[in-house]
């Protein structure tokens, strides 16, 4: 499933399902889709994104400090790399910052 999010004031914004949905747990919705945030929701859904964000992002520092060290001492070199949630949500960021500026609503459908 792909996930487009629309706002008057930026871009349409595609993601896979999977990711959408956490993201958008992540702004305090509930995870449905189709869905939308009225422009005046738009601005705390933002911050607890971002919130949610800076939390994950602590987090996942300190398990990849501890791989890095674990990977070292076995040898482990394999150099695969995910893209970790907080550059998955950047574009979904720009566009809710987009749509607080110009009080926009929210949409996302499949």
């Amino acid at each position: 499933m792909i996930v487009t999010f629309r706002s008057k004031a930026h871009a349409d914004i595609m993601m896979f399902g999977d990711i959408a949905v956490n993201l958008l747990k992540l702004m305090g919705h509930s995870g449905t889709v189709p869905g939308a945030l009225l422009a005046e929701e738009v601005p705390m859904a933002l911050d607890h994104l971002r919130k949610a964000i800076a939390a994950h992002k602590a987090v996942a520092h300190k398990a990849t400090v501890d791989d890095e060290s674990d990977s070292a001492q076995d040898g482990d070199d394999s150099g695969e790399r995910t893209v970790n949630l907080t550059h998955r949500a950047l574009p979904l960021i720009e566009l809710l910052e987009a749509s607080v500026t110009a009080k926009c609503d929210v949409m996302w459908d499949q």
